[in-house]
């Protein structure tokens, strides 16, 4: 089997660790003799939504999103939803995430227009408000996942969006809803940093199935992964930043 995995932007769009993803999807593939194949998209670059099993777009401040977002919507973005729409496995992450939706207006009032994919939007209230910021705990299919945010934007989905997870402990999409990320067929879009993936073996697992059109995939030794998934959850309940539903 072959994974073959598109990087969008991994210059400008890869902050808080999120290049990480690639690192632990790569070493998940190769620890089960699964081939790995990348191959990286920067702005110019066409999408050919054939050529792939798996997309990754990480998170930015707003200027790397302003140099990407028109790139982004018309360059690769037809061919992009068109795959999207045959199953295409996408993770998102934060501004990445952000982009994937209808639009982001940021603190200035300036709005980049997105893909479009999720059905959301998000808009930053104004630089006087505060930036939601620390360890996130999150319910994803019955198990906690774990990462870090760091967003100025309050996302808001739409009815045509699912919630990716319920928050724990964080912030979440706006502070308010309760929710964590959004997702669409088998588009992931979080705000977690971090990087999400290496924290939580049994989602990156989640994502490479789903990518290869297996039911399940060989078992992998994750003690290490699992402790430093406890460690990460210890921290960042420890001391709670929210709590959600009488939790």
């Amino acid at each position: 089997m072959k994974l073959r995995l598109a990087h969008l932007y991994p210059k400008l769009m890869n902050i808080y660790g999120d290049r990480g993803n690639i690192i632990c999807l790569r070493r998940r593939c190769e620890w089960r003799g699964i081939e790995f194949e990348l191959t990286e998209l920067d702005a110019g670059s066409p999408f050919d939504g054939d050529a792939y099993d798996m997309v990754f777009i990480g998170g930015a401040q707003d200027r790397e999103q302003r140099r990407v977002a028109d790139d982004l919507l018309h360059l690769k973005g037809a061919p992009l939803r068109a795959a999207v729409e045959r199953g295409l496995v996408v993770l998102a992450v934060c501004g990445g995430y952000q982009l994937a939706g209808h639009f982001y207006r940021g603190a200035d009032g300036d709005e980049l227009p997105g893909l479009g994919i999720l059905d959301l939007h998000t808009v930053h209230p104004g630089p006087s408000e505060k930036r939601f910021i620390g360890n996130v705990v999150v319910d994803w299919n019955g198990q906690q996942l774990v990462g870090f945010e760091n967003h100025g934007g309050r996302t808001y989905l739409g009815p045509d969006a699912k919630p990716f997870a319920r928050v724990v402990t964080g912030f979440g999409n706006n502070g308010s809803d309760g929710f964590e990320g959004a997702i669409y067929r088998n588009v992931f879009g979080s705000y977690l940093h971090g990087s999400l993936l290496p924290k939580n073996p049994a989602f990156a697992d989640h994502l490479i199935a789903l990518a290869l059109g297996e039911d399940t995939l060989a078992l992998l030794d994750d003690a290490v992964e699992n402790a430093a998934h406890a460690e990460a959850v210890r921290l960042a309940t420890k001391r709670r930043i929210m709590r959600v539903g009488g939790r």
